[in-house]
């Protein structure tokens, strides 16, 4: 474990804009804020402006360093949302949000070039893309036009047939080899500021979940940021029989595992308990 905590001081910061850096001396936690009405857990939640505020206000307060805002269903089987239903969902309650909360930073859940671009102008401040770059050709594109922080994920098909097929065998070499291959793209863009995600839950078995999770230090490449998106998915409840709704402890665990294993942000529903986690984790490396 010494190892991993080493490497993981190695890591610095996250670059938002001139003005401001994302210190990763300790892990950050990323809260989410689900726009939609069907997401695996808390879908249709947050059902106008007032809800949305007081949400971010309280995940702030919790200790969230990002907050990221989705208006599109990612879950396994999910049905096709167009680009200006997207957009439609998304804009104003951003643009809200930045200005109720101009200190936070934003970051937008979208495989669109089009959600991204138009997002950043209104004030979001990183794309998170569930593709790594695969469903939409221009959004490294923009990314590099806009010079935002860019979460680069692996994902294996798409959401709606994720898991019809999913990897069962080498899903460490897999999902390096992918993050390779984006990334030699996104440098001849000049693009650095980058994220890695493993994509817990998009495309993988059960156990290439946990294998991935086990070995999260061997998927990292030039000593980039991993994410990490565990919070209260199927790998969880297939394990303990749970449901969305009762995994937060399981969450709590395997978030645990995963600052052990190297991760340098974990995105998660429950920002307090995960605060916590991060820190009994840096108490624990002063010991």
């Amino acid at each position: 474990m010494g190892d991993k905590i080493t490497a993981f001081n190695e890591i610095k910061s996250i670059r938002i804009d001139n003005n401001r850096s994302i210190s990763l001396n300790s892990p950050k936690i990323m809260g989410i804020l689900n726009l939609t009405p069907d997401s695996f857990y808390d879908g249709g939640s947050y059902v106008g402006i007032n809800d949305l505020l007081k949400k971010t206000e309280v995940m702030l307060e919790d200790g969230a360093d990002i907050i990221d805002i989705g208006a599109v269903s990612t879950r396994p089987g999910a049905p096709y949302v167009d680009p200006e239903e997207e957009i439609h969902r998304l804009l104003e309650p951003l643009s809200k949000l930045v200005n109720e909360f101009p200190n936070a930073i934003f970051s937008i859940d979208t495989y669109r070039s089009k959600v991204a671009e138009e997002s950043i102008k209104v004030g979001a401040h990183m794309i998170n893309d569930i593709s790594g770059g695969t469903m939409d050709s221009n959004m490294f594109d923009v990314i590099s036009r806009y010079k935002v922080p860019y979460f680069l994920m692996h994902i294996h098909g798409t959401p709606e047939i994720m898991q019809q097929n999913p990897i069962s065998d080498g899903i460490v070499i897999r999902v390096r080899d992918f993050f390779t291959e984006q990334l030699r793209k996104l440098k001849e863009m000049d693009i650095s500021n980058v994220i890695l995600d493993p994509g817990f839950g998009f495309g993988k078995t059960l156990e290439s979940n946990y294998q991935l999770l086990r070995n999260l230090e061997r998927v990292r490449i030039d000593n980039l940021p991993i994410l990490a998106g565990i919070s209260r998915k199927s790998m969880i409840n297939k394990v303990l029989n749970t449901i969305p709704e009762t995994a937060l402890s399981g969450t709590i665990s395997l978030n645990t595992v995963a600052l052990q294993s190297g991760a340098n942000i974990l995105r998660v529903h429950d920002v307090k308990e995960a605060k916590q986690v991060v820190e009994l984790f840096n108490f624990m490396k002063k010991c």
